[in-house]
């Protein structure tokens, strides 16, 4: 299961920086190579549980490293999928069927955008009780997604939307940095539950 979710995940990385190609020529070319990091949300997001999912495999093979300096940056990674991956996964879905509430017409590619979005927000559920990030891994995924968001509706390197939400601009920057604070409690949340439940198994 972890192997298939991993190629799945790598694959569909790939497929979302390549999704992003035209955007990222635009951005190098009229505002700034500076704000790259900026452009491809759910793709990042995506590479984010990726390397989650390595972490795991990697566990498989030669159990947990003991590590500080890795897991500092293993919990790092660990926040950054959970926040990225179910803000985008959900915030992706949100954007096609607002604009096809509006009257964008919805082909195969947004079905398919719309299921492997649902997929992002929920893988990063199911593995709950492996995370080990801890609050301050929370606390600087916040803040990087939070910077996202200011960059995004600031200098405007947001996802290219449908037309038919171009005009409605503010709200949807407003719903982004909402969606942003639901994901990064949802993180903390997750972290008091598997703290939880992992006392009630000793």
């Amino acid at each position: 299961m972890l192997w298939s979710l991993f190629w799945v995940n790598l694959l569909g990385t790939i497929y979302g920086y390549m999704w992003y190609g035209n955007q990222l020529v635009f951005t190098v070319r009229e505002l700034s190579p500076a704000y790259l990091p900026f452009v491809p949300d759910s793709p990042t997001a995506s590479l984010f549980f990726t390397l989650v999912l390595l972490f795991l495999l990697l566990d498989s093979y030669r159990g947990r490293a003991q590590h500080q300096a890795a897991d500092w940056f293993r919990g790092c990674v660990e926040a950054l999928a959970v926040i990225t991956s179910f803000k985008y996964g959900i915030w992706a879905v949100s954007m096609i069927w607002a604009g096809a509430y509006q009257g964008d017409h919805v082909d195969w590619a947004g079905w398919m955008l719309t299921l492997s979005h649902l997929g992002m927000a929920a893988e990063v559920l199911l593995y709950m009780r492996l995370y080990t990030y801890r609050t301050l891994p929370i606390i600087i995924a916040g803040l990087w997604t939070l910077l996202n968001d200011f960059m995004d509706y600031t200098v405007g390197v947001y996802p290219w939307l449908p037309d038919e939400l171009n005009d409605d601009l503010s709200m949807v920057a407003a719903f982004t940095v909402e969606l942003s604070f639901v994901s990064i409690i949802i993180a903390f949340v997750m972290m008091k539950l598997r703290t939880i439940l992992t006392k009630r198994q000793v």
